[in-house]
């Protein structure tokens, strides 16, 4: 692959169905996205919400005219550490027949370049902790671990 083969850039609202689908298919991360239509106006409208946010941005990676990857970049503003800003990355996602190409590697690229043009003073990366591959993927790429988090779900 070169890089002139994969061009990322903002999600709009006609990607929604690959998109959906590139969730669909992570069968690790339970987080109940569907394709099924009863489903689809909450997409819709988590969409608009993320779209125009000052603060979130969805991108998707196109190859070939498709999207094959996609993730989510936000930008959380804190009092400690003097108010600094900090880029959170979200729901890194490659379609699975495109995995092992380095699509993966220039999503990171391009949201930490990102991050780093909005002035963060650092960016964070989660995922979960019985996926061994993708620790070693991250630190590759030039991120330690450093917290351990918790979460807390609801119905």
């Amino acid at each position: 692959m070169t890089d002139s083969d994969l061009h990322i850039r903002r999600a709009r609202e006609s990607d929604l169905s690959e998109l959906i689908r590139l969730f669909e298919e992570d069968e690790h991360g339970g987080h109940g996205d569907t394709s099924d239509e009863h489903a689809y106006d909450d997409y819709v409208k988590a969409f608009h919400i993320i779209d125009q946010s000052l603060n979130e941005q969805l991108y998707v990676a196109e190859q070939g005219g498709e999207v094959v990857a996609s993730f989510q970049l936000a930008f959380l503003r804190t009092l400690r550490g003097r108010g600094g800003l900090t880029g959170v990355i979200e729901a890194v996602h490659t379609r699975s027949d495109k995995r092992g190409q380095g699509i993966g590697s220039k999503l990171l690229e391009f949201a930490v370049s990102e991050a780093k043009r909005r002035g963060c003073r650092l960016v964070q990366i989660t995922h979960r902790s019985d996926r061994d591959g993708t620790r070693a993927f991250y630190e590759r790429a030039g991120f330690s671990p450093d917290y351990t988090g918790f979460r807390m779900h609801f119905k």
